[in-house]
């Protein structure tokens, strides 16, 4: 099962999301808190990072290059209500850009296509290091 954490300051938004995306045959981790966030990511491993960008104090652009230093290879969708964010430079550093909303259509291909994304990057990394060999763990990577 795949795991996707979710960093919004809003808890409503953590439910909604938890339930949909628990509905769709994910392990779903949910934060409001950005001071634990770092921890979260070491503790549970996620698969793939859900962002908010306005989360209080803090500013989710500035937390995603904390993610990208330490996590280079995680996947990480940048989620806002405000689109003027996605011409911001260091939200390049993010897989993807979803502008939040009621339906949640868009969030959900983005976690599909930022999950495959990194499974063929991973397969393509094992098959350069291994000269080929493809054991079953990789074969069976993303489910």
């Amino acid at each position: 099962m795949r795991k996707v954490l979710i960093a919004d300051d809003e808890d409503v938004l953590c439910k909604l999301y938890s339930a949909e995306l628990s509905g769709e045959g994910y392990e779903v981790i949910t934060t409001s808190d950005v001071t634990e966030l770092m921890e979260l990511i070491r503790q549970h491993r996620p698969d793939l990072i859900v962002l908010d960008i306005r989360m209080g104090e803090y500013n989710g652009l500035d937390i995603l290059q904390d993610i990208r230093n330490a996590y280079y290879n995680k996947p990480v969708i940048l989620c806002s209500a405000y689109s003027s964010f996605k011409y911001d430079l260091r939200s390049i550093a993010a897989d993807h850009y979803v502008v939040k909303s009621v339906d949640l259509s868009e969030l959900k291909i983005k976690i599909n296509m930022a999950l495959e994304s990194n499974v063929s990057l991973l397969k393509d990394k094992h098959m350069k290091k291994t000269g080929g060999q493809c054991n079953e763990e990789v074969k069976n990577v993303g489910g």
